[in-house]
């Protein structure tokens, strides 16, 4: 049985492989402010109007909040779930919904999990329909079904049918691979920040690895909007 491994990590490093992250979602909080970023690398293709607004679907939170929580996860993995079902309730109505955080979903889905990648597709694709978070409820709610199946897609479209998703609009995007190119760098990204696991999260300078509890949360996000409130305003 593998073991839960729980670490929790601060390098002086941590703040520059967090931007990595920030550089490439920032343009998707500054669009949810009807703003155009200046911070995305100029080298960065531009994304198609499903790609971008899938990318502000997998972005929660108020963007006044000074604290970024990346999670990198699987959908497939038992400690995801786990975590989601354990902490992630109670870090949305205490830190998401309050207005303290921005919460933002990266795909990293491991390749010993066989439908992590078509589960990561179908999210991204409600996504585009502005459907991400229910359907991120969805999957992991009903992970231990699906997990096994030898073809998980009449499953994902019962699911996503469930939470109001347009299904032959995903079906479309899912067999056009309109997704692929992000979840893959997602990947290139987690894997440039040093993610090893899943789940991972980032926030500022330091990194919980595994399925934490509420409290590790609470000291990292607290420390976070500590340094935030701080910091010289530009």
């Amino acid at each position: 049985m593998t073991r839960l491994r729980i670490r929790f990590r601060q390098r002086s490093s941590w703040p520059l492989l967090a931007l990595t992250f920030a550089m490439a979602l920032g343009a998707c909080a500054d669009a949810q402010q009807g703003k155009t970023s200046s911070r995305a690398s100029p080298d960065a293709p531009a994304k198609s109007g499903a790609t971008a607004a899938a990318d502000r679907a997998r972005i929660q939170g108020r963007p006044t909040a000074a604290v970024w929580v990346i999670e990198v996860s699987d959908f497939q993995c038992p400690y995801c779930k786990m975590w989601h079902d354990s902490t992630y309730p109670a870090l949305k109505r205490e830190y998401v919904d309050a207005g303290v955080v921005r919460l933002a979903y990266i795909n990293f889905p491991l390749a010993q999990h066989k439908n992590a990648m078509p589960a990561a597709e179908a999210a991204m694709c409600a996504a585009a329909q502005e459907k991400f978070w229910p359907m991120q409820d969805a999957l992991f709610e009903t992970q231990g079904y699906w997990e096994t199946l030898a073809d998980p897609a009449a499953a994902f479209d019962s699911l996503a049918e469930s939470v109001g998703v347009d299904i032959p609009a995903m079906r479309a995007c899912i067999a056009a691979g309109t997704m692929r190119p992000t979840i893959a760098g997602d990947i290139d990204r987690a894997k440039a920040a040093g993610v090893e696991s899943t789940p991972t999260f980032i926030i500022g300078d330091q990194v919980l690895a595994g399925a934490q509890p509420l409290a590790a949360f609470r000291r990292a996000i607290d420390a976070a909007a500590a340094r935030a409130t701080a910091a010289p305003k530009s």
